[in-house]
């Protein structure tokens, strides 16, 4: 049931690259996807079915959304040059904290923690708030929250410290 519940996400995102950006039929493809997200891994997590395949599906179809929404998305918003730099950086913190966790355990590590899913969820709000909060703050907020949490997954990944939820992907 879970994959299935994954599966309807990828649909859902490939719908949305038909869907005029920021539309209302946008945002109801797009809330379906993301309530789509939360509720997978709780599923599977409930009727016993959590597979390595599940996992790579989850991935596959978060990256799925993720690119739809930045090819819809990006073209109409006008994004300040200061923003692009600072989640370039950010992406340069996780490429590190992703290189030097496969140096050290010889595995690719990666740190669930709270602060990441708190940067996932205004990720996902983000487009929602583009109509009444400029992106300027609502991306600045985003990005500083996702600061943190990348130098803190560092940090978790570096120590070994697990007590922060993370795991082995």
């Amino acid at each position: 049931m879970a994959n299935i519940i994954t599966g309807i996400r990828i649909v859902l995102s490939i719908a949305l690259m038909f869907c005029p950006a920021l539309s209302p039929s946008f945002y109801a493809l797009y809330i379906a996807a993301g309530f789509s997200d939360m509720i997978d891994g709780a599923v599977a997590r409930k009727t016993n079915t959590v597979s390595d395949f599940g996992s790579k599906l989850d991935t596959a179809a978060d990256m799925i959304l993720v690119a739809v929404c930045l090819i819809k998305i990006l073209p109409v918003l006008d994004i300040p040059l200061w923003l692009y730099i600072w989640s370039a950086a950010i992406a340069l913190i996780k490429v590190i904290n992703i290189i030097s966790g496969f140096v050290m355990q010889k595995k690719f590590v990666a740190a669930h923690t709270v602060m990441n899913k708190v940067t996932g969820v205004l990720l996902f709000l983000l487009p929602l708030s583009v109509s009444f909060i400029d992106i300027r703050y609502s991306g600045a907020l985003v990005c500083a929250v996702a600061t943190f949490a990348a130098i803190q997954e560092g940090h978790f990944i570096r120590t070994g410290d697990r007590n922060q939820k993370g795991s082995n992907s």
